[in-house]
C-alpha cells in the first residue's frame, strides 16, 4: 500500500470539506471495527455453535482460524489493488462481500458451510482494512492525522469491548445466528456512509499487475501449516489413524498420515516464496513480501513479536470460552462478561501506554506490556481448576488486557520507525499480515495443545477410576472431538464421568495457558534486542 496525499475534498450537501472528512473518518472506523469484532466474537458463541451443529474440535478450530488465515493471505494483494483501483471502492466492495458472507454464516446448517462463510468473511475483511488505512493516511496530514487515528483507536477500542457483549446477548437471547445477522444493517450503513462521505483516492504510480505467484505460495504455505496443526490430532501426527478425503483426493488409510506431508509442503512453499520474491524484487516487479525490509532489525523483531502476541491472544480466547461453557454451562452473554476485563484493560492501557512511552521509550513500554501478558497467562494456568469461575479469572484477564493494550499501542511505531517513507505502506501491510498469521497459527497451535491435553487427561482420570482401557479411550475421544461439549452429556450419564470430564477440561485449559505464556515469553526475549530509543510517531496499522 503506497500512501499518497489526496486532493482537497469538494464541498457537498453533507457540509464543509472539513466536516465531511471527519464524518468519513467515523464511517471508516466503524468499518474496521466490524471486521475486528468478528475476529473475536465467534469465540463467545463457539460452544453453542458446536452443540447445535454437532461440530468436532477440528471443525471448531477451522471456523475461528480460517478467517484470520484468509485475512492474512490477502491483506497485501488487496492493499496494492486498493492503491491502483481506488481505496473507497475497495472498502465498499469489501463491506458488501463481508455482509453477504455474514448472511451465509447466519444461514449455515453445517460445519463446512459455516467454515466456507467465514472464509468469505476473511476475503471481505482483507479488502476493508488496507483500503481504510490508506484512505485515512492519504486524506489526513500533520496534527489532523494524529487526531484521526485517535478517533480510529477510540472507536475500535470501544467496539472491541462492546462487540462481544452484543454478540453474547444476541446469542443468548435470540440464537447465535443473529450475531452474524446484525452485520447486515451495520454493513448497509457503512456502505452508504462511505459512498457519501469518503473521498476516493488512489496512487497512479502503482501498477495494476499484482504478484500472483507470491500470493499463491504464501496462501498455500500458510494454509498447509494451519491444516497440519489443526488436523494432526484427528488424522495422526505420523502414522495415519483414519481415512482422509478432500473432494476427489483420497488418502490411504495405512502408512504415513497426510499431516507430515502437509507440513513438508507448507515449508517448501514458504521457502519457494522467499526465492520467488527475491527474484521479482531484483527484476523490479511487484511483490507481496518485500524481503529487504527484514534487513531492518527493529522491523524484523517487531513483526516476530506481533505474531507471537496474536498467537497468545487468539489462542487463549479460543480455549477459555470452551472451558467456561462446557464446565459451568455459562451462556454466551455470561462468557462475554467474563472476558470483558480483557477489553477494558486494553482500552485503559491506550492512554497509559502513550505516557509511559514518552517516559520510558516505545521498546521498554512494549516489553512491560509483554511481561504483563506472560504473567497473566501463567496465572490463568496456575489457578484454573474444575470449579474456577469467570469471576475468579477476571483479575488475570484485566492484567492480560493491560499488557495487550501497552504492546498494541507501541508495535506499529517500533516496526515502522526505521522504514524508509516510500516503503511505509507495504511495511504496514506486512505488519498487519504478521498479526493475522499469528492469529491463525495461534488458534491452530493452542487449540492442538488443548485437544491433546483434553484427551490425555480424560484417559488418565478414567483409568484411575477403574474403567476398562477401551471404554476410557472412547470417552476421551468423544470429549476431544466435541471440543469438550460432551462433558454436559456426561452429567446425565454418570457423576463420576462428569467430574473426570470437568477436571480434564481444566487440565487442558491449564496446558493451553502455559503454552501461551511460553510463546509470549519467547516474544519478550526477542524484544529485548530492540533499540530502546523512541522514534517518530507513526500511524497505527
Amino acid at each position: 500500500m503506497t500512501l499518497r496525499t489526496a486532493p482537497p475534498l469538494p464541498a457537498s450537501s453533507t457540509g464543509s470539506p472539513g466536516r465531511r472528512r471527519w464524518l468519513g473518518m467515523v464511517v471508516i472506523s466503524l468499518a474496521v471495527s466490524l471486521i475486528i469484532v468478528d475476529a473475536t466474537i465467534v469465540n463467545v458463541m463457539l460452544p453453542r455453535i458446536v452443540t447445535e451443529l454437532r461440530l468436532t474440535t477440528t471443525t471448531a478450530e477451522w471456523i475461528t482460524s480460517i478467517y484470520s488465515l484468509v485475512f492474512a493471505a490477502l491483506l497485501i494483494p488487496f492493499g496494492r489493488a486498493a492503491d491502483a483501483y481506488g481505496r473507497r471502492r475497495m472498502i465498499v466492495v469489501g463491506t458488501v462481500v463481508f455482509v453477504l458472507a455474514s448472511v451465509l454464516a447466519a444461514l449455515s446448517g453445517s460445519g463446512p458451510a459455516l467454515v466456507g462463510a467465514r472464509l468469505l468473511q476473511g476475503v471481505g475483511a482483507s479488502m476493508i482494512l488496507p483500503g481504510a488505512l490508506s484512505t485515512v493516511t492519504s486524506v489526513f496530514t500533520g496534527r489532523d492525522r494524529a487526531i484521526a487515528f485517535g478517533i480510529w483507536g477510540s472507536l475500535i477500542g470501544g467496539m472491541a469491548a462492546l462487540g462481544p457483549l452484543l454478540g453474547g446477548w444476541l446469542a443468548t437471547s435470540y440464537g447465535w445466528r443473529w450475531a452474524f445477522g446484525v452485520n447486515v444493517p451495520l454493513g448497509a450503513l457503512i456502505v452508504v456512509g462511505t459512498v457519501l462521505l469518503v473521498a476516493e483516492t488512489r496512487d497512479p504510480a502503482v501498477r495494476r499487475v499484482g504478484d500472483w505467484p507470491g500470493t499463491v505460495l504464501s496462501t498455500g504455505g500458510l494454509g498447509a501449516l494451519v491444516f497440519a496443526l489443526i488436523e494432526g490430532q484427528r488424522y495422526g501426527w505420523w502414522a495415519v489413524t483414519r481415512p482422509f478425503a478432500a473432494g476427489p483426493l483420497r488418502w490411504p488409510d495405512v502408512g504415513v498420515s497426510p499431516i507430515p506431508v502437509a507440513l513438508a509442503a507448507g515449508v517448501v512453499m514458504l521457502v519457494a516464496l522467499v526465492v520467488v520474491e527475491r527474484a521479482r524484487a531484483a527484476a523490479g516487479r511487484p511483490v507481496v513480501l518485500d524481503l529487504s525490509l527484514f534487513h531492518i532489525p527493529d522491523f524484523r523483531r517487531g513483526n516476530a513479536a506481533a505474531s507471537l502476541i496474536s498467537v497468545g491472544e487468539l489462542g487463549l480466547m479460543f480455549v477459555l470460552p470452551l472451558f467456561l461453557q462446557d464446565v459451568h454451562g455459562n451462556s454466551p452473554l455470561q462468557v462475554s462478561v467474563a472476558i470483558l476485563p480483557l477489553a477494558v484493560g486494553t482500552f485503559l492501557a491506550g492512554g497509559m501506554s502513550a505516557r509511559l512511552s514518552r517516559r520510558l521509550g516505545a521498546a521498554r513500554t512494549l516489553q512491560a506490556g509483554m511481561a504483563l501478558e506472560v504473567i497473566a497467562a501463567a496465572l490463568i494456568g496456575l489457578t484454573t481448576r474444575a470449579d474456577t469461575t469467570g469471576f475468579e479469572l477476571a483479575p488475570w484477564m484485566l492484567i492480560y488486557g493491560l499488557g495487550l493494550g501497552m504492546t498494541s499501542g507501541q508495535l506499529t511505531r517500533i516496526v515502522l520507525r526505521d522504514v524508509p517513507p516510500a516503503s511505509t505502506g507495504l511495511a504496514s501491510g506486512t505488519q498487519s499480515t504478521a498479526r493475522q498469521v499469528g492469529s491463525a497459527l495461534g488458534i491452530a497451535l493452542i487449540g492442538a495443545v488443548f485437544a491433546v491435553g483434553l484427551s490425555h487427561a480424560m484417559t488418565a482420570r478414567l483409568h484411575e477410576a477403574g474403567l476398562p482401557a477401551g471404554q476410557g479411550a472412547a470417552y476421551a475421544e468423544r470429549l476431544r472431538d466435541s471440543a469438550g461439549t460432551f462433558a454436559r452429556d456426561l452429567r446425565r450419564e454418570d457423576p463420576r464421568l462428569s467430574r473426570a470430564a470437568n477436571q480434564s477440561l481444566a487440565t487442558a485449559t491449564d496446558r493451553a495457558a502455559f503454552a501461551t505464556a511460553a510463546l509470549l515469553a519467547v516474544g519478550l526475549l526477542l524484544t529485548l534486542r530492540l533499540r530502546p530509543g523512541t522514534g517518530p510517531e507513526e500511524s497505527p496499522a
